[in-house]
């Protein structure tokens, strides 16, 4: 279609007659990059005839393809809402969905949901988002993996859209910010890309690079029937969904910020690290982070380059755009990491408070129950209840599981973030390797003791064990055996303590404050 005559197309299809069903009133949502039409029962999608780089839609072949790539792409998260490619047919003043004669167009059709249904229309639950980080772990667990020979996250192609995104803003004015902020933000990210380069290499070598969404945010996201689907994945490149899974899910944690819901975003990424493993992701999470505030303020600019903004829409769009920038320079302020273990007899308490903790504080946990049974290659929620001391509870299996969390623990304070470790941590010596490491990173440390008479732990343990719905397999033999096996804290332990009774838990306030005064800053044994 001619470039001219796809403005009268988009007016025209605003007509109920265009449509081969009941349409009336037509609804109409503009994007960047996009004309999407509510009609009825369903949702119709045009690409604009736009060449802007990083996207082609130039030819009515390339939005063909597009149109069908975006329906495979789709499909994988949210297959009962993509039904099809329908050609728009007629003329530019007379459309026709579906009819007959010459193609005008292509459009995606998708089933219609209501826009109140999107994830940034709504107020999120915290359950939501557990489910939600277990369905998108879920889903990168069954992608296809890149072909090492392919350029598919190379370094060199995941610098490229980074350096892009910068271009394009630069291309915009976005005064009264100061534009030495992109200066700073290119400045960085050339950096860190620097550093990062052998991480991102052996990422893609251990197949982290798969073929993602690409574009997961609250706006592309919806629960229809009470189901979350994701839609709208990346069609028009496929650089920017052959993407590492990092860079995937500090999209949503941006986005989730962006909103004032970081504690959600806590809950998130650590519900998705839970459910896969990939602790790993954290070296390069804030660099994604910044890249993809910055694909927001690119979005933002782009819309301030096109003609057919209205002057308040303008304004909004650049506030939207300069906040984003702001955004993105928040995250490359450097953190200072600090260690807290929490520790306790089953049934205490430990993973809820952890849990609490977790939306609070911007801390990654640790839980023994669940990375012992990483270590089987067991689901976290299977239950391997055996008697003492068989299956995964032998003694050496133990010592496996508090190696693995040492372990874990000292690379995550390495990228930078708190790391909260739940185990029972009956064993002193247990609790002095966490403090020794403490030492040896001079960082902050502290300890969570909780407990609480034993006929409430009794009944809790019980409780969630005819539950079997968590990932801890303790039952009443296991807690006599740990009662009879307790070192209490030392004198030394209690000076950085926090001990609770949980059968009258305090208020998380009260809580956090007892917990940011204990914390004391550790220095190497030569230092002291």
């Amino acid at each position: 279609m001619d470039v001219d005559a796809f403005p009268r197309l988009i007016e025209a299809l605003m007509r109920p007659d265009a449509y081969p069903h009941p349409a009336d009133p037509v609804e109409h949502i503009e994007t960047h990059i996009s004309h999407v039409f509510l009609a009825g029962a369903f949702a119709y999608k045009l690409k604009k005839p736009i060449d802007l780089g990083f996207l082609d839609f130039s030819t009515l072949e390339r939005r063909r393809r597009c149109c069908e790539e975006e329906l495979r792409l789709n499909r994988r998260l949210a297959p009962d809402l993509y039904l099809g490619v329908v050609a728009v047919t007629g003329t530019a003043i007379a459309p026709r969905i579906g009819g007959p004669g010459p193609v005008q167009e292509y459009a995606v059709q998708m089933r219609r949901f209501p826009q109140e249904a999107l994830l940034d229309r709504q107020e999120l639950s915290g359950e939501l988002i557990d489910r939600l980080a277990e369905d998108v772990a879920e889903f990168h667990a069954r992608l296809p993996v890149a072909d090492t020979e392919s350029r598919f996250g190379t370094p060199e192609a995941v610098l490229a859209p980074m350096i892009e995104n910068l271009v394009q803003i630069r291309a915009c004015a976005l005064e009264p910010y100061p534009r030495d902020c992109l200066e700073r933000l290119e400045t960085w990210t050339r950096g860190r890309w620097h550093a990062l380069i052998p991480m991102i290499e052996r990422r893609r070598r251990n197949g982290y690079v798969r073929e993602c969404h690409g574009d997961m945010h609250r706006g592309n996201i919806a629960l229809v029937d009470g189901e979350i689907r994701i839609f709208d994945a990346i069609e028009f490149n496929p650089l920017l969904r052959w993407i590492d899974t990092a860079s995937e899910i500090a999209f949503l944690i941006m986005d989730l910020e962006e909103s004032g819901a970081a504690p959600l975003a806590r809950r998130f990424l650590n519900r998705y690290l839970e459910r896969n493993g990939d602790y790993e992701l954290l070296s390069l999470l804030d660099f994604y982070k910044v890249y993809r505030a910055l694909v927001r303020a690119k979005v933002m600019a782009i819309r301030l380059g096109q003609a057919d903004l209205d002057p308040a829409q303008e304004a909004r769009d650049r506030l939207t755009c300069i906040r984003y920038l702001e955004l993105a320079e928040s995250y490359i302020r450097p953190r200072s990491p600090r260690l807290l273990i929490a520790c306790g007899l089953s049934g205490s308490g430990k993973s809820d408070m952890a849990r609490r903790l977790r939306e609070s504080l911007p801390l990654i946990h640790l839980r023994s129950d669940i990375e012992r049974k990483r270590l089987f290659g067991i689901s976290e929620i299977a239950s391997t209840r055996a008697s003492l001391d068989a299956g995964i509870y032998f003694p050496t299996a133990t010592a496996w599981t508090y190696a693995r969390l040492l372990r874990l623990g000292d690379a995550i304070l390495g990228y930078g973030y708190d790391v909260l470790v739940d185990a029972t941590f009956i064993c002193a010596a247990r609790r002095a390797l966490f403090c020794d490491l403490a030492r040896r990173r001079r960082i902050p440390f502290a300890i969570l003791s909780l407990d609480a008479p034993v006929d409430v732990l009794r009944d809790r343990i019980n409780r969630r064990f005819a539950a079997n719905q968590d990932a801890s397999d303790a039952d009443v033999r296991v807690l006599e055996r740990q009662r009879l096996a307790l070192e209490p804290l030392t004198s030394d332990e209690r000076a950085y303590a926090v001990v609770i009774d949980t059968s009258q838990t305090p208020p998380l306030a009260d809580v956090l404050a007892r917990i940011e005064s204990a914390f004391v800053s550790m220095r190497a044994p030569t230092e002291q």
